[in-house]
């Protein structure tokens, strides 16, 4: 009796034992597959982690894990070297001193232009390529691309904005891709590099973009300036009156920091 109730303890504790290390290794491999599938379909909102002032940021992926697919988020980080470029989903009056301040620095930048923005102020558009500066794909309409499955519909959002940006200038639009508010997935980065698009995000940006809310001179320069870093892409928005008062200053204190200024096609080696 004594030795069928030690069985049936051996037995049990087996049992327990063979489980746990079963279920655990499942869990594993739920987890291991879980999770791929997870980031091969989800939303993803680009995010950037500092830790030391004047020191390259680290993003939501590398900067060779992006590569992959002709994505950029920073440049040469052993260079002083900004890559400065404005979103601009509408014109707000500022655009004009914007671009005065960059003419006077000679400082060539990329402009992420929805539909809006051109078909409603297309002399800006005008002037802005005749200033030597790049106009970049921030989409027509600036959904969510994220929500986007379908290679129908995101080209579309391309190419809409194409043809409006060719119409206006008579020239071909550079395939520079933005994605509105930094909303991307895995699937809309292969299908923007199918079409022949190079996809851009930023390691500098703050919070410009609320007309009611617009950060004061001080508060724009502590960002700007502590954490611009080597090989930085710097997102503005020209739609921020902020930024447009700032911006001959901000500039010439970059200079003063001995940083030079390089364009989005210089960073991936592509031809104006």
């Amino acid at each position: 009796m004594i030795l069928k109730k030690y069985k049936m303890v051996i037995l049990t504790v087996f049992m327990f034992a063979l489980a746990y290390f079963l279920g655990g290794g499942i869990a594993m491999l739920v987890n291991a597959y879980g999770s791929h599938a997870i980031m091969e379909a989800g939303e993803e909102n680009w995010g950037l982690g500092f830790s030391t002032e004047g020191k390259p940021p680290t993003g939501n992926a590398t900067a060779d894990e992006l590569k992959k697919y002709d994505t950029y988020y920073i440049g040469d980080t052993s260079k002083k070297e900004i890559y400065l470029t404005f979103d601009a989903g509408y014109e707000n009056g500022y655009t004009g001193a914007i671009l005065d301040a960059l003419k006077k620095h000679n400082v060539h930048a990329t402009f992420f232009l929805v539909g809006n923005f051109i078909t409603s102020s297309p002399d800006l558009v005008k002037r802005i390529v005749a200033e030597g500066h790049c106009v970049g794909n921030h989409t027509y309409h600036h959904p969510n691309m994220s929500n986007i499955s379908t290679m129908e519909s995101f080209r579309k959002e391309l190419e809409d904005l194409e043809k409006v940006y060719e119409d206006t200038t008579g020239q071909k639009m550079v395939k520079f891709y933005r994605p509105p508010q930094g909303k991307y997935s895995q699937s809309n980065l292969k299908m923007a590099q199918e079409l022949g698009y190079k996809t851009f995000f930023w390691s500098l940006a703050y919070v410009d973009w609320y007309n009611d809310k617009q950060p004061t001179k001080e508060e724009a320069f502590k960002k700007l300036l502590g954490r611009i870093h080597p090989g930085a892409i710097v997102l503005l928005h020209s739609t921020s009156k902020t930024n447009s008062e700032i911006l001959d200053e901000l500039l010439t204190k970059w200079e003063e920091m001995g940083y030079t200024f390089g364009t989005l096609n210089e960073l991936t080696g592509q031809q104006q």
